[in-house]
């Protein structure tokens, strides 16, 4: 069998820098605490022993009250005194709301998360963990099933929110360099489900569903509750580095219409992307076309990292 992943290998081995792996139980801090993703992972790090405090920020307070709440919006440099005292920064303050403005949701999720990285440079915290998605990988037909998580990134700014993610990942790749001693961690989970609301879950709720002539997708799904257990590995040290995130395994698209009873509708491509264009242009849907390339070729991952670590779905 081969060794262990690096990334891996450096957390099993305690190489990592402080925290979880100094001995001693880490002051955790959470942007978007007060919702979503954020709420449920601040819950769960709240009431678990191997956390010494965790320190909830949001723009309004939420209702973890084992939690320090501190009101604010993460673009605000003053988020720095906020996070002194912090181990671990896990940021999750991000819009991906397929009804906000494009350009206001850009400047807020990039200008955070710059902000965020900073600050928690310059009040000594040694670790950021950062969500993006596995779009970032792009759906393109020649892709492996499944993507490696060194695989390259190879997705383009026309879907929902993937130009935002890629300027996060690059952010991701630029702050070690800019601030030494900063550890970051990127989590790149597969389609979320379990009370989102996504251009990709959204395709479900159709009452057929749009198949591109000639394509091959491949379905994989993240449960929440999941991604929430893989932040908590990666808050605790346990895996460290870019992580994918996923169900064990994939579904086609005849798996997929079998379990759910909806049937096909079978466009031809240009047919396919045209719509989609025109629809979105006028207003009628806010997905643009680029999101249509999700529903048509493979981006599955493989969460080897994770698995090495001991993590499972």
């Amino acid at each position: 069998m081969s060794s262990p992943d690096p990334h891996v290998r450096a957390a099993r081995n305690g190489t990592a820098h402080g925290g979880a792996k100094s001995g001693r139980r880490p002051v955790v801090a959470v942007t978007g605490a007060a919702a979503g993703i954020g709420a449920l992972l601040a819950q769960r790090l709240a009431e678990s022993e191997e956390i010494k405090q965790v320190i909830a920020i949001d723009e309004r307070r939420g209702d973890v009250t084992e939690a320090t709440w501190h009101v604010l919006d993460v673009r605000d440099p003053a988020i720095a005194d906020k996070l002194r005292g912090a181990d671990v920064v896990v940021h999750l303050a991000v819009d991906l709301d397929l009804e906000t403005d494009p350009a206001a949701r850009t400047a807020y999720n990039v200008r955070g998360t710059q902000t965020v990285l900073t600050a928690a440079a310059a009040a000594g915290v040694h670790r950021v963990v950062l969500c993006t998605s596995a779009m970032v990988y792009g759906a393109l037909p020649e892709n492996d099933v499944p993507l490696s998580e060194d695989a390259e990134l190879r997705a383009t700014a026309d879907a929902t929110g993937v130009g935002d993610l890629l300027e996060i990942e690059r952010l991701a790749k630029r702050a070690p360099r800019a601030h030494p001693g900063l550890n970051v961690t990127v989590l790149r989970p597969a389609v979320l489900v379990g009370g989102t609301d996504t251009a990709l879950t959204r395709y479900f709720e159709s009452p057929r569903l749009l198949v591109v002539a000639g394509s091959r997708p491949t379905w994989q799904f993240c449960h929440v509750q999941d991604l929430v257990s893989a932040l908590e590995f990666a808050t605790l040290e346990k895996a460290e580095g870019e992580l994918a995130v996923g169900c064990d395994g994939w579904l086609e698209q005849e798996e997929v219409e079998e379990l759910t009873g909806i049937r096909r509708m079978e466009l031809p491509s240009a047919v396919a992307l045209g719509a989609a264009s025109r629809l979105h242009r006028l207003g009628l849907t806010p997905s643009p076309a680029g999101d249509l390339a999700f529903t048509m070729h493979p981006w599955v991952v493989s969460g080897s990292r994770l698995h090495e670590a001991g993590w499972r779905p």
